[in-house]
């Protein structure tokens, strides 16, 4: 059951906290795992909320925020303790970016596509297949990148979309990286890349194509450009209707070279992870479970006369609202245990059941989101959607969700049919 917000006796400084999403006694969480949580939650609650409005106003990039989740480690979170980060895994990380949604979309989302450079070349790689050497020079470069983060701050980005069918995994990726000596000649382009201008490394996707050969899936690289490496630029506006912080202007490559050590991961491995670890495609997720609760934890304290900067007026007692917010209640529940399921299931070669899931959850957070949002502005009225209060906010960033490839929610829908239906590598000829 979903704890009623405001009433835990933790604080920091004079805000009491909110409760976390996922309880950490229901959930069966460690004490490690409610640590590093807890922390998110705190960094989000007690500074990020503030800063919300104005980056989502301007359409600016949370760099202060950036500066925060360095110093509190959270920028190094699946990092391995080893090199320095806080080592923590698929479902710790998932369940610390909702906390981190559930104040400030737009970085979580971009959170999102840093720590994936960190959790693509560090747990998720771990559980793949690397002969001996492949994996030790693996491990060589990935101690570079992740030195970066730690000591520096570094940020990376992980543009993905190029406008056709790449990103959803139908073809290869136009961008191109030429093999030559000591590294790669990368041209193409990258749309609605989030941290455009802003990342130090751009963590791009793209088909290594030797002089001769032609283009293939298989041939994936995974590789860290340089920000500042010539031939690469930042081009286009950015308006949109949410995720407004995002920032996720068009990136150009035009002859980039890139050495051999920015390989996020080696030859082959990216193909194999895309085809064994799908819950790697999930991960865009935690920052509309965050949006799901944040949609229900204002309808809460709106109706309660809690709203800081609204007039301490009681709506609770009518009937109709009631309803509205048991609605809100079961919704949000029922997306918290799908997706908690999906999280807590994410591993290398998982069953066709517990791939449907993760399809599932996906549909039900991106577009449970909203309904909650719009729910909750039904539900609090007209004064709601003023701009000055969040929720406005929320519902402009839980639209965004759907859409957003490799699993957009018309492809979850897609997917789920034709493979419940039929087994691998049957047809009905």
């Amino acid at each position: 059951m979903t704890v009623q917000v405001g009433k835990t006796t933790a604080t920091m400084g004079k805000i009491a906290l909110d409760a976390p999403i996922f309880d950490p006694p229901a959930f069966r969480l460690t004490d490690e795992q409610a640590a590093i949580i807890t922390g998110a939650r705190e960094l989000g609650q007690t500074v990020f909320a503030s800063r919300a409005a104005a980056y989502d106003r301007d359409a600016t990039f949370p760099t202060e925020n950036y500066k925060d989740l360095h110093r509190t480690g959270l920028l190094g979170i699946s990092i391995p303790k080893k090199h320095g980060g806080l080592g923590a895994d698929y479902q710790t990380y998932a369940l610390a970016a909702a906390e981190i949604g559930r104040y400030c979309g737009a970085t979580a989302l971009t959170w999102n596509m840093h720590v994936c450079s960190t959790l693509w070349s560090g747990p998720l790689a771990d559980d793949l297949d690397m002969d001996v050497s492949v994996r030790a020079e693996h491990e060589r470069r990935r101690a570079i990148h992740y030195k970066r983060i730690v000591d520096d701050g570094a940020i990376y980005s992980q543009p993905f979309s190029e406008g056709g069918a790449a990103a959803a995994g139908g073809v290869a990726f136009g961008t191109e990286a030429k093999p030559v000596k000591g590294g790669w000649i990368v041209n193409g382009k990258k749309i609605f890349a989030s941290l455009s201008g802003h990342a130090d490394y751009y963590g791009v996707l793209c088909t290594e194509i030797a002089e001769g050969q032609t283009s293939s899936r298989r041939n994936t690289l995974y590789l860290a450009i340089p920000a500042k490496a010539s031939g690469v630029s930042v081009v286009g506006d950015w308006d949109p209707l949410g995720m407004r912080g995002t920032v996720s202007r068009t990136l150009l490559f035009k002859d980039a070279f890139v050495e051999e050590d920015a390989a996020l991961m080696p030859r082959g491995v990216y193909f194999q992870a895309a085809l064994r670890w799908p819950h790697m495609f999930l991960t865009l997720s935690p920052t509309y479970m965050g949006l799901a609760q944040a949609a229900y934890d204002f309808t809460v304290r709106y109706l309660r006369g809690e709203v800081p900067g609204t007039p301490p007026v009681k709506r609770r007692m009518y009937p109709t609202k009631q309803i509205a917010v048991a609605q809100m209640q079961i919704k949000l529940e029922q997306i918290k245990t799908i997706w908690f399921q999906a999280v807590s299931e994410a591993r290398a070669n998982p069953s066709k059941e517990q791939v449907l899931r993760a399809y599932a959850s996906q549909y039900s957070v991106m577009e449970g989101a909203n309904e909650l949002a719009a729910l909750a502005i039904r539900t609090c009225g007209g004064q709601a959607m003023l701009k000055s209060l969040p929720l406005e906010r929320i519902y402009r960033d839980s639209r965004c969700g759907s859409l957003m490839l490799p699993w957009t929610a018309e492809l979850c829908l897609d997917r789920i049919g034709r493979e419940a239906l039929y087994e691998a590598g049957e047809t009905d000829d």
